[in-house]
């Protein structure tokens, strides 16, 4: 049975000694034609000779796919052998700690996992761990299970078939999708594997890191790839047809290797055209009611294009506290969905939709860096960024919407300011074209970019990366995070290191301050504190700081 995506909670972690009756049942279920699976003692063995090999991909606490790998001299295994050689007595698997490359040994996915691109997971796993612990290469045997069903080829001719993507097979076409190449034929690999009719391919990822001196290991992702797409508001028929949309540039983030994809701010206001009514109070609640569902697909496809979507904004309705709020969601692309509500309102979203501010700002984990989401309006209040700063944020990115140049420019030089201020990286990304059927929402303006901070390292100007002002266009900026350990400590200057804290601080206020027309008077009191703290705001004319 498929698994539905947003119950996933995805993780990669080296397979444990406790692990082994889940490996034994998935192995036994994906290779009834082949033996089933290793042994207690075979992967026991294993595991306590090279740990770091043995990777596997758990939803929750279940194992749903893994990896085996060992060490290998790379000048014996790159010519012909078969793989008895692999084993020794007792099928202990021969892990050499001497060797200089990884052998992958197993890979497989639960059946009920599968289409979900999963296994691209574990190699990219794998992969990392050839460049952080300097092996020169993986190498493969790999079967070619179609093989038999082609008895007028020679394995030759089959090959190049599949590398032609004239035929398809399941193993040798999903290698060489993941960067592997064939380097020869393997002849009584496995004399007794019938489809492949006894052949096998040996394949080789070469690691284009590899220094053969000596080398220490980096555990810490430090390049980052980051995505942008300038989104053209169109008319549509459907949510199916807009997300469709999505599905096309998320495609392409995942195409170019991007570890973030980020829309703009209400990136599916064109549904708003669809509402019968054009009372605006009345279009941006029929909005409100496809977020739930918008979250949940952006998310399916955050886990099915291995990219973490930051979904632009949308408005959400609150049904406890009966509020609409614009909400920024965070689709990891292990399945897990985090959520930032925009804390400023601009006039025409109080007076036109009723929207209400959030009340918390957060730094977000990801397994590619610390990031923080300030949705448009929001980054023109410094305070809220330097929040996150302080939280060790890595990338802050700001979906926005803006109708007229000068507006745009508010939010771009905020944004600037941001990433030097607070030593950080910051995206923008806007969105261009008009919709005459949806009120207020009829033109964009957008020049979306990535600023840095201004030092040596980077850009002379700041800028990593812009697009060409209203057109449509996915941009992409690579990312190093080791250059702003390096700013925030050696730059030549140091903006949060030398912040007065002898003189003024920072911080949020536990409770939230309510609207006017809710508050008590004793809340009025409470919540009238200004930045010094302890005194009301009406006293600061006349009050020497």
């Amino acid at each position: 049975m498929t698994q539905k995506t947003e119950d996933f909670h995805l993780k990669i972690a080296e397979i444990k000694k406790k692990d082994y009756p889940q490996l034994k049942t998935l192995m036994d279920r994906v290779y009834v034609n082949l033996g089933g699976a290793w042994s207690k003692n075979t992967i026991h063995t294993l595991i306590d000779s090279f740990p770091e090999g043995q990777i596997a991909l758990f939803d929750h606490d279940k194992l749903i796919g893994m990896v085996l790998t060992m060490r290998v001299n790379y000048q014996k295994f790159s010519n012909p052998h078969t793989y008895d050689d692999l084993l020794g007595q007792r099928e202990i698997i021969k892990d050499d700690p001497e060797g200089d490359a990884l052998y992958g040994i197993d890979a497989l996915i639960d059946p009920d996992y599968r289409g979900y691109r999963l296994g691209r997971r574990l190699y990219d796993a794998r992969k990392e761990l050839c460049r952080q612990m300097n092996f020169r290469a993986i190498l493969a045997g790999g079967r070619i299970p179609k093989y038999h069903s082609y008895q007028d080829m020679t394995p030759g001719e089959y090959i190049d078939a599949v590398e032609n993507r004239e035929i398809y097979d399941p193993t040798l076409s999903f290698q060489l999708s993941n960067g592997f190449i064939v380097k020869r034929i393997l002849t009584g690999y496995l004399p007794d594997d019938q489809q492949s009719k006894g052949f096998a391919t040996l394949l080789e990822w070469a690691n284009i890191y590899y220094e053969p001196q000596d080398y220490k290991p980096n555990t810490r992702k430090t390049d980052v790839r980051i995505g942008g797409i300038q989104w053209q508001m169109r008319e549509v028929e459907s949510p199916e047809e807009l997300l469709q949309q999505v599905e096309f540039f998320v495609d392409i983030m995942a195409d170019y290797n991007a570890d973030f994809a980020c829309l703009p701010e209400f990136f599916n206001a064109p549904l708003m055209g669809l509402c019968e009514s054009t009372d605006q109070n009345i279009a941006i609640r029929f909005l409100a009611d496809y977020t739930e569902w918008f979250k949940n697909e952006i998310s399916n496809l955050a886990v099915s294009y291995n990219v973490n979507v930051i979904t632009g904004s949308m408005p959400l309705f609150d049904e406890n506290e009966e509020v609409l709020y614009n909400v920024s969601y965070l689709c990891r692309r292990d399945g897990t969905v985090e959520e930032q509500r925009k804390i400023h309102i601009t006039p025409h979203e109080r007076s036109a939709w009723v929207i209400e501010g959030g009340n918390k700002v957060q730094v977000f984990d990801t397994d590619a860096g610390r990031i923080g989401i300030l949705i448009c309006y929001d980054v023109e209040f410094p305070e809220l960024a330097r929040l996150l700063a302080l939280e060790d944020m890595d990338i802050l990115f700001v979906p926005f919407w803006t109708d007229t140049k000068n507006g745009y420019l508010r939010v771009r030089h905020c944004a600037q300011a941001r990433a030097i201020e607070n030593e950080c990286y910051v995206m923008i990304c806007g969105s261009v074209g008009n919709l005459p059927q949806v009120e207020s929402l009829d033109i964009q303006y957008a020049q979306s970019s990535v600023f840095s901070p201004s030092d040596f390292a980077f850009p002379h100007d700041a800028i990593m990366a812009e697009t060409t002002p209203n057109t449509e266009m996915v941009f992409f900026s690579d990312l190093d995070l080791d250059k702003l350990i390096h700013v925030r400590n050696e730059g030549s200057v140091n903006n949060l290191k030398d912040r007065r804290e002898d003189l003024f601080t920072l911080k949020w206020k536990k409770k939230a301050k309510k609207s006017v027309e809710h508050s008590s008077p004793e809340e009025l009191k409470q919540n009238s504190h200004s930045v010094t703290e302890g005194v009301p705001l009406h006293d600061r004319a006349t009050k020497p700081f």
